[in-house]
């Protein structure tokens, strides 16, 4: 059995500063974690720059027993825009570094009244994320990989050309820089999933969420139900990013969208020549997310042989990839959606029972938007200020007519649709308010007071160009204004000339 290895372990060459964060050539673990965290937090609305983080002068500790030594490499620094403390002794030096806020520690080995790995250990326990370069005599090799060991960030041997020393104590800066930033984008991904931030007072939501938060703590499989587009995958990140699991990863698998071969490899990974066109060995979303969170998204749609593996994952917390014989073992905690009734796909024989009920432990319900009664004119608000703001444009709110087409549809995609709804209305509207022929909504049979009659401009796609979304809306504004363009020209916003030229450029008709 293999235990797999902590991706945030650091790993180290030969020589501490020959290959910190890994193989040499290769980027490290926090300079690719980082930048992974600004692009989902960009892809979620964050605006991240580099002002975000704090970026102070970096101020660096010199410990060292040798006043030359100490005062030249205080000098080197000061003079390349760093604030320096200085220590003659290890006592004094670790007294220094608890009470100061230093961005680097450079440590001798060798002091008085304090060795310099006790020194490093004192650090270590009080400011772990201090980096720590060790100065060592030659041929003290083996001590230098104590130190390493010990969480030093590298080591560098007397004599040493000063450029040495600036260029290790360069990447050590850099990698604490790095730290910090992922630390605050992660404090943002928290922010930004909290329960706190829940839209609506729906009795049933606000039980799924006070459960969500009583679970999130745990290690506890979670089942989450309910149509597509109620939100499951926002509460599956929810819970993780309120878990001791936030600092590990959040890995999704969309079940649906992979045959049963492609989807047993991508859970699970494969080896180099298992299958055909399996060039390289392929590391599975199961080992991606050890030490986090993994996301089954739709696992109705899971075949037998795939629910058979799942089942001794969750059982057992053990795999192989496909064409190999290692097994492996995983930390992972098991976060599940589906918007299929289980139960009756057990029923139906589709689906294990022994492996639905390892998934409900805990079970969330989110039911569909039509069946939250006020919660839709909240969720309209709420994204109504979020596009406003996008698009620099004074929407403020909804005439009557709107709010209460809102509430009459019957909205099959949920939040998802409403979201479309709103963020087009924006777009299209040119005052402040939005009215029902900003929102384009698409009559269901079930809406309340639909028909079942629909003409081609109401089958128009959600997905459609922002072109054919204005030609489209210019139209119906002109039928309902049996094509007076005055009045027409008046509802759209614009004068009649900008309408007629409107008119021409789509080839509008009555």
């Amino acid at each position: 059995m293999i235990p797999l290895r902590d991706h945030s372990t650091l790993e180290r060459g030969s020589r501490g500063h020959s290959a910190p964060g890994g193989i040499q050539g290769q980027r490290p673990w926090w300079e690719s974690e980082g930048e992974t965290l600004r692009l989902k937090l960009t892809s979620l609305g964050f605006n991240i720059t580099t002002e975000s983080v704090k970026v102070d002068s970096k101020s660096i500790l010199i410990i060292d027993d040798e006043a030359g030594l100490r005062d030249l490499m205080s000098r080197l620094f000061a003079d390349a825009g760093y604030d320096t403390a200085t220590a003659p002794d290890g006592a004094s030096g670790l007294e220094t570094a608890k009470v100061g806020d230093f961005d680097l520690v450079i440590l001798d080995m060798s002091l008085p009244k304090m060795s310099g790995l006790e020194v490093l250990s004192g650090i270590k326990e009080e400011k772990p994320d201090t980096p720590v370069i060790m100065v060592t005599a030659y041929g003290s090799t083996q001590t230098a990989i104590e130190a390493l060991r010990l969480g030093a960030y590298d080591y560098i041997t007397k004599p040493f050309e000063l450029d040495e020393l600036q260029m290790v104590a360069e990447r050590a800066l850099e990698q604490r820089r790095v730290i910090d930033e992922n630390r605050f984008l992660r404090s943002e991904l928290k922010k930004k999933y909290g329960f706190d931030n829940i839209v609506g007072t729906n009795p049933d939501v606000q039980r799924a969420y006070v459960m969500a938060a009583q679970v999130a703590p745990t290690n506890a499989t979670v089942l989450i139900t309910g149509e597509t587009g109620t939100g499951k995958e926002y509460l599956a990140r929810t819970i993780h990013y309120q878990s001791g699991r936030a600092s590990g990863p959040f890995v999704k698998v969309n079940c649906a969208a992979l045959s049963e071969n492609l989807l047993e490899s991508e859970l699970f990974g494969h080896e180099k020549g298992s299958f055909t066109h399996a060039v390289n060995r392929h590391i599975g979303r199961f080992e991606v997310a050890h030490k986090g969170t993994i996301f089954l998204d739709e696992i109705g749609e899971v075949s037998q042989s795939v629910q058979t593996k799942l089942l001794r994952v969750l059982q057992e917390k053990q795999f192989e990839r496909v064409g190999g014989s290692e097994t492996l073992t995983v930390d992972v905690r098991v976060l599940a959606a589906t918007n299929r009734d289980l139960a009756q796909a057990i029923k139906d024989k589709e689906f294990r029972e022994d492996l639905y009920y390892r998934l409900n432990v805990i079970t969330l319900r989110l039911p569909p938007i039509r069946e939250r009664g006020d919660d839709i004119e909240l969720f309209a608000h709420h994204f109504l200020k979020i596009y406003a703001d996008e698009t620099a444009k004074n929407v403020t709110g909804f005439t009557d007519e709107a709010i209460k087409a809102l509430r009459n549809h019957d909205w099959p995609g949920n939040v998802r649709e409403l979201e479309n709804a709103i963020e087009r209305a924006v777009i299209l509207c040119n005052g402040r308010t939005i009215r029902p022929e900003h929102l384009m909504l698409v009559p269901s049979s079930h809406s309340k007071g639909s028909s079942s009659d629909q003409s081609d401009v109401d089958q128009l796609s959600v997905t459609a160009s922002l072109r054919d979304v204005e030609k489209v809306h210019i139209e119906r504004v002109l039928k309902s204004k049996d094509w007076n363009q005055s009045a027409a020209a008046q509802v759209l916003g614009i004068d009649r000339k900008t309408l007629r030229s409107k008119i021409r450029e789509f080839r509008l008709e009555k």
